[in-house]
């Protein structure tokens, strides 16, 4: 009787421990979840508040493609680092820094409007690159291809040159063979506008002389 006695608390008592190590070894479990969700969590907050001076890789704009809106991000993120309501030291506004003057040629009066509007924006700067594809229309014909100071001339760097100095500018730079180079105050120049923006299919963009928004 005894021996049945012990046999059975041996029994039951292996029966608790089994029991007690499946509880311990759920809780590890579930504790591991847990501690994987917080680290998560932390190191996303931690990646998103990452100081620039902290950031070891170069910052580059997002790249889709060569085509319209591969251009328009890649002219916006040079402008302003694709900011929607930048206003620099000179009063250029905007994702594309436009002026006040280019933006009265397409339309523009009202600046608050225009600089609280991102599609705003995006309208005003399809209609300048209507107008001046317009205005340059022989220049792109003539010299699309040609090779001036090293640098390729195409229809979207000409463009693009176009939004940086003006038409005009451009018109003489092409004329005189890159002899004539604007630059702005910060340095940019059309060669440098002209070699960075090249190859984009702006085909989809209509030579518009009365472009407005």
């Amino acid at each position: 009787m005894k021996k049945k006695e012990v046999g059975f608390i041996f029994l039951v008592l292996a029966l608790f421990c089994s029991v007690v190590i499946i509880n311990t070894d759920g809780a590890s479990s579930a504790e591991n979840v847990k501690i994987s969700e917080r680290y998560l969590a932390e190191n996303d907050r931690v990646h998103t508040a990452l100081p620039e001076n902290e950031i070891k890789e170069p910052v580059r704009p997002p790249f889709v493609g060569r085509s319209l809106n591969g251009f328009k991000e890649a002219l916006g993120f040079k402008e302003s680092r694709g900011n929607y309501f930048a206003v620099n030291s000179s009063g250029y506004m905007g994702k594309y820094q436009f002026g006040r003057p280019a933006l009265k040629a397409v339309g523009v009066s009202d600046v608050k409007s225009f600089l609280e509007n991102p599609g705003v924006q995006e309208r005003a700067f399809i209609a300048s690159l209507g107008r001046n594809k317009w205005i340059l229309r022989r220049e792109i014909e003539k010299y699309k291809g040609k090779v001036l100071y090293g640098v390729k001339v195409t229809e979207s760097g000409i463009l693009a040159a176009a939004h940086l100095a003006g038409p005009g500018n451009v018109k003489k730079y092409l004329r005189s063979r890159g002899n004539r180079n604007f630059s702005d105050a910060n340095g940019a120049s059309i060669r440098q506008y002209m070699k960075k923006f090249s190859g984009y299919d702006l085909s989809h963009i209509e030579p518009d002389k009365q472009a407005k928004i």
